[in-house]
């Protein structure tokens, strides 16, 4: 039996019935005021304790059971009074009545105890007799009342406090929501209208470009991502600002844009080759916009650091981790370059930037983890593994 089952305040009356037919039979056989009648006196204190264990479930039919075991010992079996144990069971009874009972059906409890005993009472018993022992019960009776309003009160102070939590957790949400739209409205403003107009000038560039084709194609490539920024950007901004009914969210990173990431770069000049399997199963959300902001700043470090030099792409995936490699050749035209964000500085007025940082930084989100260096021909390589836990 657990802890929470022995505090279930409906085995009070499963012990406090068999307690009170043991003291019947204790006081029957240790006081011979009962004398010949301590047999019936006993044996109606036993059934009066096992119509007690009723009030488990019925209180009130358990009060008329104990009620009608005292003048049936006294009427019937001819006992010489009331015993102690049958007034301290009706105390029993009249008590649990009122604390679990209705108002109105615990005052009909009360009554049927003090009618039990005033037809106990011998002939001739003086007015006081008839009143004393009934009145002992209305203290007992009012002190089970005052323990289901205090119960009551207590619940509806919990439904009271249950409610103020969720105000308060509403207020919240709705305090949160307008920092994020603030938030949003501030990160729109700083710089989607700046990245826009790069675009258009970029369009207005590529359009001076007429007789110079390979020229253009770069321009149009960079106008291109330059457009795809913008919406992405948008689609963030769409996750912090309350979404508008019917407002259509630009599409979110994920690897499942792989192909236009890929088209992006080498219309940016960059030679790539890409290895991956031909259909990724779903990823969480978290770690397919991590592995593909990943693979989006190694190809930018790639642009900026190497130029041109012909890079390899290669995307595994097992039951365990998902796993992106970054292999570029070495730099044509000058050493080989220092990788973006790298802890140290090679040359004078060389400042390393934060591309290394913040790859390290979203694979700590994920568990995941970063290895980069130069390799033995020259070229640099950025090696990326994301697990895939069960419990994902």
């Amino acid at each position: 039996m657990t802890w929470t089952r022995l505090r279930d305040v409906r085995l009070i009356p499963v012990v406090f019935g068999p307690l009170v037919a043991v003291l019947a039979v204790a006081e029957t056989r240790l006081d011979d005021f009962f004398g010949a009648a301590a047999t019936a006196t006993w044996a109606s204190g036993v059934v009066m304790g096992a119509g007690l264990m009723l009030a488990a479930r019925y209180p009130l039919a358990a009060t008329l059971i104990a009620a009608l075991c005292l003048p049936a010992g006294t009427l019937l079996f001819g006992a010489p009074g009331i015993s102690g144990a049958a007034v301290i069971g009706m105390i029993g009874a009249v008590s649990w009545a009122g604390w679990r009972e209705p108002t109105r059906r615990a005052a009909l409890a009360l009554g049927l105890a003090a009618a039990s005993f005033a037809a106990t009472a011998p002939p001739g018993a003086s007015a006081w007799e008839l009143l004393f022992v009934p009145a002992v019960l209305l203290p007992c009776w009012s002190m089970g009342l005052l323990a289901r309003r205090s119960e009551e009160r207590a619940a509806q102070y919990a439904e009271l406090a249950a409610a103020l939590d969720a105000e308060r957790e509403a207020g919240a949400q709705a305090a949160v929501a307008q920092e994020r739209t603030r938030i949003a409205r501030e990160v729109h403003d700083a710089v989607a209208h700046s990245v826009s107009v790069m675009t258009l000038q970029l369009g207005a560039l590529r359009r001076l470009l007429g007789d110079r084709p390979a020229e253009r194609e770069v321009v149009a490539g960079l106008e291109r991502l330059g457009r795809q920024t913008v919406e992405e950007m948008r689609g963030l901004v769409g996750l912090l600002r309350e979404r508008v009914e019917g407002e259509q969210v630009a599409p979110m990173s994920s690897l499942v844009r792989l192909d236009e990431l890929i088209a992006d770069v080498r219309a940016a000049g960059l030679a790539v080759t890409l290895d991956a399997p031909a259909d990724l199963p779903p990823l969480p959300p978290v770690l397919d916009v991590t592995a593909y902001r990943v693979l989006q700043e190694a190809l930018t470090n790639v642009l900026r650091h190497a130029g041109a030099a012909p890079t390899a792409v290669a995307i595994g995936y097992t039951d365990q981790a998902l796993t992106l490699e970054v292999r570029n050749a070495p730099a044509t035209g000058g050493p080989p370059p220092v990788p973006t964000g790298a802890a140290t500085t090679t040359g004078a007025g060389r400042r390393p930037g934060q591309g290394l940082v913040g790859m390290r930084e979203r694979l700590a989100m994920v568990q995941g983890s970063l290895h980069t260096g130069p390799e033995p021909d020259g070229g640099f390589a950025v090696r990326a593994r994301f697990p895939l836990p069960r419990t994902w």
